[in-house]
């Protein structure tokens, strides 16, 4: 199948894409901040550069994009059929460092929530995961 963008609409449409301050992030940013909790951004000391760190309690979100971090079973986390093979490798390498860097956390007294691109649209559910992640005592 032929690639419906030249290399440079292609270049310039990736070039949009933020590795922080996106949409699903700034809303858990905000549903947090709207619980009580202060955090910090994307601290650079800790595997994988957490979006939000919240140091008192040693715990980190991570908020994925659906197709960037390959979430299971979602309709987002396709590869794409032009250059499949450069996508397929670049996606699940991008899985496996998410599990590298949740790992590594762990391994040093840290615990990690991953909330998913699509897990954002329900407000509700999304704010009584992060409270009870955040209070849970294990």
């Amino acid at each position: 199948m032929a690639d419906i963008y030249s290399a440079s609409k292609r270049s310039e449409i990736m070039s949009r894409v933020r590795a922080t301050g996106s949409k699903p992030e700034m809303l858990v940013r905000q549903l947090a901040h709207g619980l009580g909790y202060r955090f910090r951004l994307h601290r650079d000391g800790l595997p994988g550069r957490p979006d939000l760190v919240f140091p008192r309690h040693r715990r980190v979100i991570f908020v994925h994009g659906c197709f960037w971090h390959q979430h299971g079973g979602c309709a987002k986390a396709s590869i794409p059929a032009s250059n499949s093979v450069f996508w397929e490798a670049k996606l699940s390498r991008n899985v496996e460092r998410d599990q590298e860097n949740v790992t590594a956390l762990c391994r040093i007294g840290w615990q990690a929530l991953v909330i998913w691109e699509c897990e954002t649209r329900d407000r509700t559910a999304l704010a009584a995961r992060v409270r009870a992640f955040l209070e849970s005592r294990s």
